[in-house]
């Protein structure tokens, strides 16, 4: 009697079934990771709720929409970190779920859920899965464009351009690589017959209507501001550097994909050279647009995107690594064949398991055993809750007011900025970014001034020194990290700048 593995049964006849659990239990490893071990935000995010709560039209980090949706997301659970995560997880699960509505189209329920098995191991290496943000955002809005212009290019269906302008408009308000990915899907519809059918009819304009309103008041922050245009041109004498930095960032890329070729690999006939009777997994023909869609758009964000970022400097793929790869695995589905064999179950199971789990486990060492073997510092193992409700505290008890205004070190100023009373930051070394708050507002309704404490005395550092001239250092506060190993607790110099306004 020939016995089928269950996970295969579930595939060919709950391919759904298969995703949720699968969408659902990688979220749930990225929630209990920060809700365990975080005592800070990740990153720069501490600095994008700051900037978020502004709610400006544009900034210096970019168009506004994911800093809005963050800050919305932080207040929703009474100023805790929980919603942003919850957040940056529920972007992920659209993201995965649209993948696989786009899949299903092309190669079928069953094969559609082996691809976005394949797209969680690429994503899981190489996506800021809690840092939430424009690549974060963008992940899902993406997903969204690709399959309704599907829809529109290659299905005909006129009902999808509403969708896809509205997406468009968003994607334009979350990342500045928008343009570059439209310019993409403007030119395969003019490259093929189908996409030129598509813009035959008036419909792209009222889509184009509806995306310059969307973007219209970014837009117009760009030409105040005067940061519209590109950036400048390498120098000829630097070109060959650039390129090789464009080589790194294409080898970053094929790291990312290592769980991915692992589980091709682990599948292959070379590594299957035993005679096995492998269950199925089979899709009618594919549409050769389709197989065109997926081929262009799996290859030309990861090339355009690290090409753009090694010529002008951008530390990144532009767009990022989840939109550079979001493809990747359904352009693997398609190469495989209308059969794929499943050879090896138990070691494909394991493997995938591993490929989505390392980098949990990954970020548990990284908290818990790096301060032990090295002088750097975790940011998440900061006790941001403690720090801003301390200094909240402090000068609510001194001034009989709420903390309004934050300067100083930047990172400890922005995590400051995210106590009870959500003060404004202000980033006295550069105040043009934050021209919400100037010298003189902040002298007018008073505020604390953070910096990393050298000595017992809590003398400020001689830059910060001069921007607030006269302030007197309290202090200096010790906070425990969550693990400090081999490092010294944090100990913050502090100074009140107490309010003039009545």
């Amino acid at each position: 009697m020939r016995f089928t593995s269950l996970v295969v049964e579930l595939i060919r006849a709950r391919p759904l079934l298969v995703f949720w659990i699968v969408a659902l239990f990688q979220a749930a490893i990225w929630l209990l990771v920060p809700l365990l071990l975080y005592r800070g935000p990740p990153g720069d995010l501490a600095t994008a709720l700051a900037f978020g709560r502004e709610y400006q039209v544009g900034t210096d980090l970019g168009p506004p929409l994911a800093f809005w949706l963050a800050d919305i997301a932080y207040r929703a659970a009474g100023n805790h970190m929980f919603g942003v995560y919850v957040l940056s997880q529920l972007c992920f699960i659209v993201a995965f779920r649209v993948l696989y509505e786009l899949a299903r189209t092309i190669v079928g329920s069953q094969q559609a859920v082996l691809a976005v098995l394949l797209t969680m191991t690429v994503t899981a290496f190489g996506a800021p899965g809690l840092t939430f943000g424009p690549l974060v955002l963008a992940f899902p809005l993406w997903a969204l464009l690709l399959l309704h212009a599907w829809q529109v290019i290659g299905q005909g269906r006129r009902n999808a351009w509403f969708a896809l302008s509205i997406e468009a408009g968003l994607l334009l308000l979350t990342t500045p690589a928008a343009a570059g990915l439209l310019l993409a899907l403007a030119v395969f519809a003019l490259a093929t017959e189908r996409g030129r059918n598509a813009l035959e009819s008036i419909d792209w304009l009222f889509a184009l209507l509806v995306i310059t309103v969307l973007a219209l008041p970014y837009l117009i922050w760009l030409v105040r501001a005067d940061v519209l245009g590109a950036p400048p041109w390498p120098a000829l004498d630097v070109l060959h550097l650039r390129l090789l930095r464009w080589g790194e960032l294409l080898l970053s890329l094929m790291v990312a994909m290592a769980g991915l070729v692992l589980l091709v690999v682990l599948n292959s006939e070379l590594v299957n050279w035993k005679p096995e009777d492998a269950p199925v997994i089979v899709r009618p023909p594919a549409d050769p647009l389709a197989q065109n869609f997926v081929y262009v758009f799996a290859l030309a964000p990861a090339l355009g995107g690290s090409l753009v970022a090694a010529l002008f400097g951008v530390d990144h793929v532009v767009g990022g690594v989840a939109i550079a790869l979001l493809m990747s695995g359904l352009a693997v589905v398609l190469l495989s064949g209308d059969l794929i064999h499943l050879r090896r179950l138990r070691v494909l199971r394991v493997a995938w398991l591993a490929a989505v789990v390392a980098p949990a486990l990954a970020v548990i060492a990284t908290t818990v055993v790096q301060p032990w073997f090295a002088s750097t510092e975790v940011a998440t193992s900061i006790p941001a809750s403690a720090i801003g409700r301390f200094f909240g505290e402090n000068f609510e008890r001194r001034t009989n007011r709420p903390l309004q205004a934050v300067a100083g070190d930047p990172q400890l100023a922005a995590l400051v900025a995210l106590g009870p009373s959500r003060p404004h930051l202000l980033l006295d070394a550069a105040p043009e970014r934050t021209p919400w708050m100037t010298f003189a507002r902040f002298n007018e309704l008073g505020g604390v001034v953070v910096w990393r404490a050298s000595d017992t005395a809590g003398t400020p550092p001689e830059a910060i020194a001069k921007r607030f001239p006269g302030i007197v250092p309290e202090i200096p506060r010790a906070f425990e990290r969550l693990v400090n190993g081999r490092l010294p607790s944090l100990r913050i110099g502090w100074a009140i700048v107490r309010p003039t306004a009545p």
